[in-house]
């Protein structure tokens, strides 16, 4: 067993359909939406990035709406590591193992293009371009590391 992972599907309609993020007035985020889309209403998805800066680029994301890394709180660890643990299973489901060589992390804001939680998990760490071992830099201003192998805090 691990963490279950719910890859893009068909999207469920009626009675039965989740939907994601409500917001007042009824209105939902624009990763909420997303993840409408792709379906599978689990507790975390996991997809691949559309503009990916390594070979192996994932994002992972809360079904249930969650500010960006700064509104995380203590209570939130679980899901985070719980996140780790869906981008390591991400990876190992695609042939790829050395976790010394993943790196992991959130955009701080302003830094980050929407304000829905979601995990960067890129690997192999050392093919990272020019530009994404800017954009993912370690520890940086604008983008928070998240070690698979600790699983340190960022709360």
């Amino acid at each position: 067993h691990g963490p279950r992972v719910q890859a893009a599907g068909p999207r469920r309609e009626g009675k039965g359909a989740a939907y994601l993020c409500h917001r007042p007035g009824g209105a939902r985020c624009a990763m909420s939406r997303l993840l409408s889309r792709l379906g599978g209403y689990e507790d975390l998805v996991c997809f691949r990035d559309i503009r990916p800066g390594a070979p192996h680029h994932y994002l992972v994301v809360p079904v249930e709406h969650m500010g960006n890394c700064k509104t995380l709180k203590k209570e939130h660890i679980p899901v985070v590591k719980k996140m780790v643990e869906v981008g390591k299973t991400v990876l190992q489901r695609n042939n790829f193992s050395d976790l010394n060589d993943v790196r992991m992390g959130f955009h701080w804001p302003p830094f980050c293009s929407i304000s829905h939680l979601h995990l960067h998990v890129l690997a192999p760490a050392s093919q990272l371009g020019f530009l994404s071992r800017l954009i993912y830099r370690i520890n940086s201003y604008w983008f928070i590391t998240v070690k698979p192998e600790k699983q340190r805090k960022v709360a």
